[in-house]
């Protein structure tokens, strides 16, 4: 098939323009679907989030040792964590800082 390559070329734009609005419409509506596509993988109850209490799935119960603050152990005043003393950076009136905290 031959080709004139010297004719106008006619864009998408040109075609539109020509259009009826009711013919724009009635295309609207064929492109668009009112079915929403789900994807059983994007559900909420396929996330596990950080923290959520799955003892009751586990069927045990956890059990942990609490061992009292030591006398070379010092709470930051700060992130109120249990430091040994060599972590200490600084004292002021009784409240200690560790060296993460300065």
């Amino acid at each position: 098939m031959a080709t004139d390559y010297d004719a106008p070329r006619r864009s998408e734009a040109d075609d539109l323009a020509e259009d009826s609005l009711e013919e724009l419409k009635a295309r609207r509506n064929e492109t668009q679907s009112g079915v929403v596509d789900v994807d059983e993988s994007d559900t909420a109850e396929s996330y596990e989030l950080p923290g959520a209490d799955l003892s009751a799935l586990s069927g045990e119960d956890l059990t942990v040792r609490v061992v009292p603050k030591q006398a070379d152990e010092f709470t930051c005043s700060k992130c109120f964590l249990v430091h040994h003393r060599s972590r200490l950076a600084e004292e002021n009136n009784g409240l200690y800082v560790c060296r993460d905290c300065v």
